[in-house]
Parts: C-alpha cells; structure tokens; sequence
C-alpha cells in the first residue's frame, strides 16, 4: 500500500473529493427550481418574490465567497468545508419549518449561503494549486459534479416532494448534504508543499536539488488581490463572470416553472433541469481536457456562443422534444465554459493568493446570479412570457464571448 500511495500523486485524491463536494453543493443549490412552484403556491407569492430568495441567496454568497478565499488561503480547506457542512444541514432543516415568506431569507437566503457561498472558490482553487500542466482537465472533472448534482439532486428532490412534500425534502437532502460535506473535509489539503510536493506531482531530488516528475512553471509566479486588481483583465473576467452567471441562474431557475407552462408535468419539467447537468458533465471533462492542449480563451468563446444559440432556440420551443434539444446544448456549452474560464483566472493571475482573487471576482459571479433570476422573474410578471428575457440571455452571452478573447495571460507580463 505504501508503494501505492508513493506513486499516486494526492491532488488526484483531492480532485475527487471536490467532486463529490461540488455534486453535493451544486447540486442541492441549482434544484431550488424543483421547489419553485410549491413555494409560489404555497405562499401565494409572485415569481419576482419567489425568485428573489434564490436571489438575495446568490448576493449573500458574494459576501462569503471572499471570506471563504481569505480563510482558504489562511487556514486551508479542511476546517472551512467542515464548517460549510454543519451549516448546509442547519439551514436547510430550519428552512422546512418556516411559516411565513420572510423567514426564508434567513433560514435559505443567509444560512445557506453561509453553508455553501464559498464553494466554488474553495474548491477551484484548491485544485488549481495542485495542478498546472492538467489544470484543466483536473478542473474538469472537479466541475463535473457540478452536473452530475443536477442530474441527481433534481429528480431526487422531485421524488421526494410528490413522495413526502417539499418540507420533507428540505430535512431530507440537508441531512445528507450535511454528513457527505463534514465527513469529506477531512481528505482536503491546501496544497503540494503539505506532502512535499510540486504542481503535478512533480518532485525535488534531495541528491541533486533537480525538478523532476511535472513542470513547475508559472505556478510560482502569482499577483496579489491588489496586483490583480489593477490589471485589466480581472475587470474583464469579472464582467465575464457576471453576464455568465446573469443567464445560467436565470435558466436554472426558470426553465422548470417555463416548461409547467407550456403544460408539461412537474416530473418531466425536472427532467429537463436534469438533463443540462447531465449533458455538461461530459463536455466538462473533455473541454477541460481540450483547453489543455489548445488554449483556453478559444474553447472559452466556442461555449459562450453555443450557450447564446441554446438560449435563442427556447424562443421558437413550444415542444417537449425542443425542451430537449436545448437542454442538451446549453448544457454541452455550460460545462465547457465553466472549467475552462476558472483556468483562465489560474493561468492569469497564479494560484499563490488564488483564494482571494478568486473570492473577489466571484462577487461578479454572485452578482449576476442576484440579477438574472430576479430580473428573468420580473420580465415575466410584466409580458406574461420568457421571450423578452431569452433574447437578452443569448445577447450577453454574446458579450461575454467577445470580452473572453480579449483576456490577456498577466503571469507572462509580470515575467517581463
């Protein structure tokens, strides 16, 4: 077993901790669809009301999201994970005894943003120091429970509201959120330096004071908070950040309710939800993998533009086939915009302060999952349909395409 352990590198044990970690936070996080219309009914409330817990959710996470990268840098994943999963389980408990719509946007909105703002930042940049060379592939993978908690939370969370109902399902997927998080935090390490390691797995021959078993580039070449925040290409991943996020929460959280409307069944609608996660979960592995070998701002754009198509296409889709036709498109440029961009940042700034910097742009992250439900919410209220709302979704995912090919590599300047 010692041999064993002696020639697996452990960033490929953290790489799978992640993603079980980013199935089981994503994925409780993007079926809050599933639970729309049992809220709005339940409470009587408007869909701009309904969505603005998901919401003021997403504005809290920005706020932990930056505690969450300043505490990673200090004090490494595994006490932060730890405490991100007792208050995953206590929010989503408290959130099934509420009685009045207010208390969501404490037991939901606040405490489970507490529970899981930081993940993302967490978790990406915990993988990213541990790779360079396979940075993307690694982050692939990790960004691959993403979908697979799509795939699985989504239908599980339908089965356990026509089952029980949705405060049962609350207790339900708390609990097990709760457990997996606390009980995986302990196989995650800040970085290679605590097992005397490089990126990659490469190591230093003690005899010869020699690299050898992986590159170690860049990687010790990194940009403060406030190195990054003077360049230009922080602002414009943030902005990237932003629109994307604007349009992907605005269809999570609306494409159920949208395919309800166009008198689907509930069960079928969460199917559709189901698939994006499905679909994505493939191409993040192979654009990740991709972006390796051809470079990142390319298959970056390539994925925005087939987001902004997927998104057009649901204009002219009254049919549950076309439902599904978009599902699997958006979903195949979903998944390879996601690990590619957060390489980018990896590649653009170093990984030395990565949770910090990553904490920060992710306040743009947060901001465009605040605006887009709502503003999607609110679009609908006023015409009575999605139309207007997609349109805009595909136009800036255009946007976010053009401001990606203009992102310039800052490690290679600070070199210079």
């Amino acid at each position: 077993m010692s041999d064993v352990k002696a020639r697996v590198f452990y960033g490929w044990v953290v790489v799978g901790a992640s993603f079980i970690l980013s199935m089981i936070v994503f994925g409780t996080r993007y079926s809050f669809g599933v639970f729309f219309t049992s809220l709005e009914r339940d409470f009587e409330l408007t869909r701009a009301l309904t969505s603005g817990i998901f919401s003021a959710y997403m504005v809290f996470c920005i706020g932990f999201a930056i505690l969450g990268g300043w505490a990673l840098d200090r004090y490494g994943p595994r006490p932060v994970v730890l405490l991100m999963g007792i208050f995953t389980a206590l929010s989503l408990i408290l959130t099934s005894q509420t009685k009045y719509p207010w208390q969501f946007f404490i037991s939901y909105s606040l405490l489970f943003a507490v529970g899981t703002g930081a993940a993302y930042t967490i978790l990406m940049s915990t993988t990213s120091r541990w790779f360079e060379k396979k940075r993307g592939l690694a982050l692939g993978i990790v960004s691959a429970g993403t979908g697979l908690g799509t795939v699985v939370m989504a239908p599980f969370a339908t089965y356990l509201i026509t089952t029980f109902d949705w405060r049962m399902a609350f207790i339900i997927i708390g609990i097990i959120a709760g457990a997996i998080m606390t009980a995986l935090s302990g196989w995650l390490k800040k970085d290679p330096a605590d097992i005397g390691a490089l990126p990659d797995g490469a190591r230093i021959d003690d005899d010869r004071g020699e690299l050898r078993g992986g590159a170690y580039g860049t990687q010790a070449i990194s940009f403060t908070l406030r190195q990054a925040l003077g360049t230009r290409s922080f602002w414009m991943v943030g902005l990237v950040w932003f629109l994307w996020s604007a349009c992907l929460h605005f269809i999570l959280t609306h494409i159920v309710p949208h395919a309800i409307d166009l008198g689907i069944s509930p069960s079928v609608a969460s199917v559709v939800l189901g698939l994006i996660g499905f679909t994505s979960i493939a191409t993040r592995l192979i654009m990740g993998g991709v972006s390796d070998r051809v470079g990142r701002r390319g298959s970056a754009v390539v994925c925005a533009i087939i987001q902004a198509i997927a998104i057009l296409w649901l204009v002219w889709s009254p049919d549950l086939w076309m439902l599904y036709v978009f599902a699997v498109a958006f979903g195949a440029g979903y998944g390879g915009f996601d690990p590619t961009t957060v390489a980018i940042v990896g590649d653009t700034f170093g990984v030395a302060n990565l949770g910090m910097v990553m904490g920060v742009l992710i306040f743009g992250w947060g901001a465009g999952a605040a605006v887009g439900p709502a503003l999607g919410g609110f679009i609908y209220d006023i015409n009575g349909s999605y139309v207007a709302a997609f349109i805009a979704g595909a136009i800036l995912m255009l946007i976010a395409a053009l401001l990606v090919s203009l992102i310039r590599r800052e490690v290679d300047a600070q070199i210079d």
